[in-house]
């Protein structure tokens, strides 16, 4: 059942553009396996082969600290909705912080210029590898809305709080990786 693909499609395109959620999973050898829930709000489609989304602070930065050290990243979709799909996104990643010299033009050229309070990285995937699967075991669900609990706390801090609190919390992965926010908060 399951089909693999060398890049996006109109067809998966358009299965990604009815989803509200997405899992992303990465790993180091000698650490733990990180997946993570996001919201499709701030995801984009850059082009074919070229995936990309605009990351908030959060309490942990699993993903900033694997990212450079092995690049390997998978990101998930899953309908949830009528037509069943199961679709995996493999490839490499790359994670550009908010203070990066290139971050501005990203978040201009496929955010519109604008970006969720606490943004603090654009997260990209390079794709080599594109898998379906038929989805037909994952349960229908129906979307209510957005949560704003994280846009709230990070209107509710400045930004030098934010700085402090990335400092203190996304310096460090569980497993002890620096990621950019130790040395660039």
């Amino acid at each position: 059942m399951a089909q693999q693909f060398d890049r996006l499609d109109e067809r998966l395109r358009g299965m990604i553009a009815q989803q509200h959620i997405f899992f992303t999973a990465t790993t180091v050898t000698g650490a733990r396996i990180n997946i993570s829930p996001r919201s499709t709000e701030w995801f984009r489609v850059a082009d074919d082969k070229t995936v990309l989304y605009l990351d908030q602070t959060g309490s942990g930065n699993e993903t900033a600290a694997h990212l450079p050290k092995d690049g390997r990243m998978t990101i998930m979709l899953c309908s949830f909705a009528e037509t069943p799909m199961i679709l995996r996104l493999f490839g490499k990643g790359d994670v550009t912080p908010y203070s990066h010299p290139s971050y501005a033009a990203l978040r201009d050229t496929y955010f519109d210029g604008t970006e969720p309070p606490g943004a603090r990285q654009i997260v990209r995937l390079q794709i080599d590898l594109v898998q379906t699967s038929c989805g037909y075991g994952v349960p229908f669900f129906t979307f209510e809305g957005e949560r704003d609990t994280l846009d709230k706390w990070a209107e509710a801090r400045t930004p030098e709080d934010l700085k402090a609190y990335r400092r203190q919390k996304n310096a460090r992965s569980l497993d002890g990786i620096e990621t950019w926010a130790a040395k660039d908060a």
